[in-house]
């Protein structure tokens, strides 16, 4: 079955290629998000400032450990370098500095990290080799930590192993095959290590300088919340990634490295916009939307789920303005208070959040909690409004008569039940596909169902688990179902399912799957049809 709507079709051109190229920044950064959390938990404890470092604001310094995990340190503490330290040491045997983790996890791990996972993406195994190893080249022809390096080298020399493989592919004697492989690699990747040492290095040196200024400028001058005009509409039409994750944290990690936290983390993942507009939905919207907000607000809030509100604020775009408020306003909150986070918050929940502002202190985390109470009753009030005021044509529009009577029933009742219940969620599912459709039988036994998205993580996870129990409960239990990353389709799904945003970008990857659009992954008629579908193919081989 595939499901196409119109939005789906005409989706292309400047919009899909932004997209594309935001799932691949956000396909580098997601698969090491894990890294980056290691790296924020050891600086916020062990930093001078950190929890156990020496200017710990609670007075728990841990003597010698922190000086030498966190970095500095004396010949006192010379017993414990082993694994934890590297020591820089000169010619006559001198100790220099000590170096403890925070300093090379910045500096090495992490940039390598994005480079090996770009150079898979793009020439897989052999790519991430050669990626990483031109990006050492230009982390070390560089002082600052190399993301923006790593993001643009690593992508770039794995292409080009792949142009040289194919120079000779087919041509070469058997038996000189592994030869051939090892040496053009290591020589490949030793050329692009020098030109980033000398070349690549000091111009992406430059970019990051430029970009750096141009934050530092905005913040001077008091703009950085006009960033949330741009921000906010392209989060809701999946364009956001190029700008997160292309950007803000690169030089999010740059700030966090020498201060300890970035306001830049927060501009993207600030959860406050978001649950206003769900809330406002809540206590003012109509019929389907009403119905299904709050548990899209948990759901937005607590799993870190973004997405999930991004169909609330297209059918009825005005309140994308309240989002832009309400962005704007905590953003405005961080810059005046001070409030940062001390690495990427991803998902963009109030768990991931409470853990990267922690680190910085509590007074920070208060202010950061505070951005997220602000964002969110400006949104709310904004988009309260806007619903208060179409109110009667939504209603007319929706023609919500039958929620009515659900909630008259309820009324006469004087209780719910789980009639009503079941009533309400089948209202909210028929909402989410009130787009026209058009539906082909597969053709081919359904054996593996992937459900895919920009990261291939959060919400398209949820997705999965919810046909994994449909499914289940009609009794087929050996189908797979997985959700990966839009860039890592191969064309060997028999079903895909992904938003009707993406639909198209998911079909170029693997044409001769089934394509189902929806357009929330949690709340969607469409599995139904899956499962119906996946039913009549049992019968008929019977």
């Amino acid at each position: 079955m595939t499901t196409t709507s119109p939005a789906a079709t005409r989706t292309g051109g400047v919009r899909v290629g932004v997209q594309r190229f935001g799932t691949f920044l956000s396909g580098m950064i997601m698969p090491n998000i894990a890294a980056f959390i290691a790296w924020g938990f050891i600086t916020m404890l062990f930093i001078p400032k950190g929890f156990f470092g020496a200017e710990s604001p609670f007075g728990w310094h841990w003597a010698g450990v922190a000086e030498i995990i966190g970095g500095g340190g004396d010949s006192a503490v010379l017993g414990w370098q082993g694994a934890m330290t590297a020591v820089t040491e000169s010619a006559d045997g001198n100790v220099l500095a000590y170096v403890g983790l925070v300093g090379p996890m910045v500096t090495y791990l992490l940039p390598l990290l994005i480079a090996n996972t770009a150079g898979r993406m793009v020439y897989g195994e052999r790519g991430g080799v050669v990626a990483s190893i031109a990006t050492v080249g230009v982390i070390v022809g560089t002082n600052i930590p190399m993301f923006l390096g790593a993001m643009i080298m690593g992508p770039i020399a794995a292409w080009l192993m792949k142009q040289v493989d194919r120079l000779w592919d087919g041509k070469i004697r058997p038996g000189f095959e592994m030869l051939v492989n090892n040496f053009s690699a290591g020589i490949l990747g030793m050329i692009l290590a020098i030109v980033g040492f000398f070349a690549f290095g000091p111009v992406m040196l430059g970019i990051s300088a430029v970009l750096g200024t141009a934050v530092d400028w905005l913040v001077e001058l008091n703009l950085l919340p006009l960033v949330s005009i741009i921000v906010e509409p392209a989060k809701v039409l999946f364009l956001n990634n190029a700008i997160n994750h292309g950007v803000f944290t690169p030089l999010g990690i740059e700030q966090a490295a020498e201060t300890g936290k970035s306001i830049l983390f927060l501009i993207e993942a600030n959860p406050g916009p978001g649950l206003g507009l769900l809330l406002a939905f809540t206590f003012f919207g109509v019929g389907a939307a009403k119905a299904s907000a709050p548990g899209a607000a948990i759901i937005q809030f607590f799993g870190g789920i973004h997405e999930i509100y991004f169909p609330y604020a297209l059918s009825k775009p005005t309140t994308i303005l309240a989002l832009i408020a309400g962005g704007a306003a905590g953003v405005t909150t961080n810059m005046v208070l001070g409030g940062g986070l001390a690495f990427p918050a991803a998902p963009g929940s109030i768990i991931a959040v409470t853990a990267a502002a922690i680190g910085p202190g509590v007074a920070n985390l208060l202010v950061v909690y505070l951005s997220v109470i602000i964002a969110a009753t400006v949104t709310f009030l904004i988009t309260g409004v806007i619903l208060r005021a179409s109110r009667k044509r939504d209603l007319e529009a929706e023609g919500d008569s039958f929620g009515a009577a659900i909630a008259q029933t309820e009324a006469n009742k004087g209780k719910s039940s789980a009639a009503m219940d079941a009533l309400r969620t089948s209202t909210a599912t028929t909402a989410s596909a009130a787009a026209p459709s058009t539906t082909a039988v597969a053709t081919t036994p359904i054996e593996r169902i992937v459900f895919a998205c920009d990261a291939g993580m959060g919400s398209s996870a949820m997705g999965a688990s919810v046909l994994r129990n449909k499914l289940k409960k009609a009794g087929i239990e050996d189908i797979t179902v997985t959700n990966q990353a839009i860039a890592n389709l191969d064309g060997t799904a028999d079903v895909v399912i992904t938003q009707q945003q993406l639909t198209e970008r998911a079909t170029a990857k693997s044409p001769d799957s089934v394509h189902v659009s929806v357009d929330n992954f949690m709340n969607s008629p469409k599995y139904d049809e899956v499962v119906d579908m996946v039913r009549e193919q049992r019968k008929e081989a019977e």
